[in-house]
């Protein structure tokens, strides 16, 4: 090891930029610190649930160039195309760059094409293009039920999408936003999943809330609905059903963004951690965090739980102490609605199930919280200001006095307003 250690961090997203500004955060200039990432501007995705309704993605950007400078962090725009981890190198298309410590967070990209005719009958969520071109097709229909005609809209969710969370949004923010233009009779709104239940990651409690939303709603809901193929007109399911669209939005299957063959990956390239330090399986300094880590459910509130668990971990071995964290999966989500928002509280703990390796932590009472309620969407709007500005100020999300402020104002208002 270099006398200042080096440490480099792959990915500007959630999890690559939360741990950069947490490593600055925590040791100052102890480190010599490089973010390597294919973009040169973060995308609050999140918020990209309003595009479609005419939000402008550019709004949503930030460039690294300055938040990075700011932290004497040194960006190099670029993709990480193998790693070394006999020599500690990261190899890069003209270079390659040496690293004493490694985090690695390229995050998880989608792959459509594994759902034969998705990307040529339907219209995916996940990148801003993805959500400009909803936009078009929700103008057409709008235009369409304002002549008179009737059309039917279908939401999937297929196999091993591992956050079906947005679409449920976008289904109830649909919904809503067909109201306010006047035209909601003349479209039918179907939802499918490949889920057990609705939002089965999240438990039961908001299961019973979107249940009661589609309800009241008019939305069809269909649980339990493996896709087996998509035509023109029309989904056929593993069970024998066929649905019929006129437009289908599907939140597609979820695969590593970067495939590292040298690091030990689940079949679908999402690279084996150590639960609590998020060290990869066998190397003791190297580590995973965020989408492209083997945790099951990709999110971005786990995503930064996932960062600042490595980034502490990393930041004790330099410091020669304790760390004071570890990775606790404590899933926080607000669902956007239009008219309202559902907050969700989850505790999830590990299971010794390799097919459904994390569960709902159902005895954890104090802190399984779900509420709806119009003030949620405050708080999600308040989310999407700070955390944005935060990153573009170098520093980490869940650190300072911003942090325990927000900690303090959840648990008054999850108190309050959710059960």
């Amino acid at each position: 090891m270099a006398s200042k250690p080096r440490v480099v961090v792959l990915g500007g997203g959630f999890a690559g930029l939360e741990s950069a500004f947490y490593l600055r955060h925590k040791l100052q200039d102890r480190i010599d610190l490089t973010l390597i990432s294919d973009s040169n501007y973060f995308y609050f995705k999140p918020n990209s649930i309003y595009v479609p309704f005419g939000e402008d993605p550019e709004k949503l950007r930030i460039e690294l160039n300055e938040p990075t400078r700011l932290k004497r962090i040194d960006f190099i725009r670029a993709r990480a195309e193998r790693i070394d981890t006999v020599n500690g190198s990261v190899h890069l298309p003209h270079t390659e760059i040496a690293f004493d410590y490694l985090i690695i967070a390229t995050g998880a990209a989608m792959r459509p094409a594994e759902v034969p005719g998705l990307t040529e009958n339907g219209v995916t969520i996940w990148t801003s293009e993805d959500m400009l071109r909803l936009r078009e097709r929700y103008a057409g229909l709008v235009a369409a039920a304002r002549e008179g005609k009737r059309s039917k809209l279908l939401f999937l969710v297929p196999p091993e999408n591992r956050c079906s969370g947005p679409l449920y949004e976008m289904a109830l923010m649909t919904d809503t936003w067909l109201r306010e233009q006047g035209v909601r009779d003349n479209v039918e709104i179907t939802w499918s999943t490949c889920e057990d239940s609705y939002a089965q990651l999240f438990g039961p409690r908001l299961h019973l809330v979107i249940h009661e939303e589609f309800e009241s709603r008019g939305i069809h809901g269909h649980r339990a609905h493996r896709v087996e193929s998509v035509e023109a007109g029309q989904v056929h399911y593993t069970n024998g059903k066929t649905l019929p669209f006129d437009l289908l939005v599907a939140f597609p299957p979820h695969v590593a963004a970067n495939q590292f063959p040298n690091l030990p990956t689940d079949d679908r390239g999402f690279i084996k951690v150590n639960p609590d330090s998020r060290r990869v399986e066998g190397f003791e300094r190297i580590f995973a965090v965020g989408d492209a880590s083997d945790f099951p459910v990709k999110q971005a509130f786990l995503a930064l739980l996932q960062a600042d668990a490595a980034a502490e971990h990393l930041a004790a071995d330099i410091l020669e102490r304790d760390p004071e964290i570890d990775f606790h999966p404590m899933n926080i989500y607000v669902m956007e609605q239009l008219d309202k928002a559902t907050f969700a509280q989850v505790p999830l703990r590990y299971t010794i199930d390799p097919k459904r390796p994390v569960t709902v932590d159902l005895e954890d009472e104090d802190h399984y919280k779900v509420g709806v309620s119009p003030v949620w969407r405050a708080g999600k709007k308040f989310v999407g200001v700070y955390l944005p500005w935060r990153f573009g100020h170098g520093e980490p999300f869940h650190a300072g006095l911003g942090w325990d402020a927000m900690k303090v104002g959840l648990k008054m208002m999850s108190k309050i307003m959710a059960r």
